[in-house]
C-alpha cells in the first residue's frame, strides 16, 4: 500500500485536491503541497486548518519547488517521502513531474494533457506527442501513471467505460457534454487558468468520427441539450483531451467533446481572437519591450480562485453513449451535477475547481489501496470504474444515469 501524498499547483484546484487529501488522510497519509509560490501554499494550508478538514491528526506542510525541474521535483519527492504524486500544476509541467515520478519509483497523476509552452493543438492524438511515449519508462519501472483524472477528462471516461460495459454490446458513440449554468457576477472571467483556457479554443477543433480524425473551427458546429437540472443549454463541439485516449480505446465509436458557452463569452473571446490578443508569439511594443499578448490577457483577468465567493448555480458533466445491446439500438446518459455555492461552503473553492479536484483525491485512495496501483501508464477508462464511481459517490461527486428505464443513482 502507498500513502503520503504530493500535491503539484496552488490554484482553485490544488485547494479542492488538499482539502479532500485532508478529509481522507487517514487513507492517503501525510499532505504536502508545492508550487513556486510558497505563500499560495501556505495559504491553501491554512483554509485547510479554518475548515478543520484533517480527518486525523497528521503532516501538513508546504514546499516551493520549480516544476519545471525535473531533478527539483524529484528531490522533494524523496525529502516529502511521498508515494502518491498529484500533479494540478500547469499543463506545461506535465512531462517533467512525470518524469521525477518515474526516476523515484513513485505513483502519478495529472488532470490535462501536456502541452508546449510553444505550440497550440498539435496534430491528434496528443497524448501520443508527450505522455504515451513514457509507458514503456513508466511499465520498466513498475510506476502507477494515471492520465487525466479529473472530471473531464477523467471522471467522463469512466462514465464511458461504466455506460459501454454496463448497457452494450457494441459501442456506436461517446458524447461528453459540460455545462456550466452558473454565474460569478464578473463581466468577463475564466473558469480556470486563462492561459490554458483560451489554448484550447484557438485552434482547430478535433473529434473522432468514421474511424478518423475531423477538423472544424471553434464554434462551427454547435447544438442545444436538454439536460437534467440545468435544461436547455446551447454547447458547441470543441477539442478536448478525452477525445485522445477514447478514440485509441473505442477506434468504432464516434467521440466529441461539447461545451457550453454563452454569447458573451464567444463575443469577448472572438475580439480578442481577431485583435492578436491570445496569441503565445511575443510581440514587440513601440517602447521596445516584449511581451506575449496572451500572458497580458491573462494579467489582466480575474484569478479565477477569486471567483469562488460570488459563484451560484449548477454544473452538469456527462456522456451521452449510444450502442447495441441483442441487435437493438440503446442510449444512456451518465452524469453528475454539482453545485457551485457547495463548494465554497465545502472547500473554498467554486464548482469548475471542485469537479476537477476531487477525482485525482479518489484516485489516490485506489492507488493507495491497492486497487488502482496498476504498476503501468493508463488512461481512466483502462481501469474499473466501479470503486472510483463508489468513493465519488461517497467523497462529493454522485453519478446519476438516465435511460430508458428513468433517471437514477448508477448503482441502484
Amino acid at each position: 500500500m502507498k500513502k503520503n501524498v504530493l500535491i503539484i499547483g496552488a490554484g482553485g484546484v490544488a485547494q479542492v485536491v488538499a482539502h479532500k487529501c485532508a478529509q481522507n488522510n487517514d487513507v492517503l497519509g501525510d499532505i504536502h503541497i508545492a508550487s513556486r509560490t510558497l505563500a499560495k501554499c501556505e495559504a491553501i494550508l491554512e483554509s485547510v486548518r479554518e475548515k478543520n478538514a484533517m480527518k486525523v491528526p497528521g503532516v501538513l506542510r508546504a514546499h516551493a519547488v520549480d516544476a519545471m525541474d525535473s531533478a527539483a521535483v524529484a528531490a522533494l519527492i524523496r525529502t516529502t517521502g511521498a508515494q502518491i504524486v498529484i500533479n494540478v500544476g500547469s499543463a506545461f509541467v506535465n512531462m517533467t513531474v512525470l518524469q521525477a515520478c518515474i526516476d523515484t519509483g513513485v505513483a502519478y497523476m495529472d488532470t490535462a494533457i501536456h502541452e508546449d509552452p510553444t505550440k497550440i493543438c498539435e496534430t491528434p492524438p496528443w497524448y501520443g506527442n508527450y505522455e504515451w511515449k513514457r509507458r514503456e519508462a513508466c511499465e520498466k519501472a513498475g510506476v502507477t501513471a494515471i492520465l487525466g483524472v479529473g472530471f473531464d477528462p477523467g471522471v467522463v471516461n469512466a462514465y464511458a467505460r461504466l455506460a459501454i460495459d454496463g448497457w452494450m454490446d457494441e459501442v456506436t458513440s461517446i458524447d461528453i457534454v459540460d455545462i456550466n449554468a452558473g454565474s460569478h457576477g464578473r463581466w468577463f472571467a475564466t473558469n480556470f487558468d486563462p492561459e490554458i483556457n483560451f489554448r484550447e479554443f484557438t485552434g482547430t477543433v478535433y473529434s473522432w468520427q468514421n474511424g478518423a480524425w475531423q477538423s472544424n473551427s471553434m464554434f462551427e458546429v454547435g447544438r442545444v441539450w436538454d439536460l437534467p437540472v440545468v435544461g436547455e443549454q446551447k454547447a458547441y463541439m470543441t477539442g478536448h483531451d478525452e477525445v485522445h485516449s477514447l478514440s485509441a480505446n473505442y477506434p468504432q465509436a464516434d467521440v466529441r467533446f461539447w461545451m457550453g458557452f454563452g454569447d458573451h463569452y464567444i463575443n469577448v473571446f472572438t475580439v480578442l481572437k481577431n485583435l492578436g490578443l491570445l496569441s503565445e508569439k511575443p510581440v514587440t511594443t513601440a517602447e521596445g519591450q516584449e511581451v506575449i499578448p496572451l500572458k497580458v490577457v491573462k494579467a489582466v483577468l480575474p484569478d479565477p480562485a477569486s471567483l469562488a465567493p460570488d459563484y451560484t448555480g449548477k454544473t452538469c458533466i456527462g456522456d451521452l453513449v449510444k450502442g447495441v445491446k441483442d441487435g437493438q439500438p440503446v442510449e444512456v446518459f451518465v452524469y453528475n451535477v454539482a453545485d457551485h455555492k457547495q463548494a465554497y461552503e465545502e472547500v473554498g473553492s467554486q464548482g469548475i475547481s471542485y469537479t476537477a479536484g476531487v477525482p485525482p483525491v479518489a484516485a489516490a485512495m485506489l492507488i493507495a489501496s491497492g486497487e488502482w496501483d496498476v504498476g503501468r501508464m493508463a488512461n481512466v477508462e483502462e481501469l474499473d470504474p466501479k470503486p472510483f464511481l463508489t468513493i465519488l459517490d461517497r467523497i462529493g461527486l454522485p453519478t446519476r444515469v438516465k435511460d430508458a428505464a428513468g433517471d437514477r443513482p448508477w448503482n441502484a
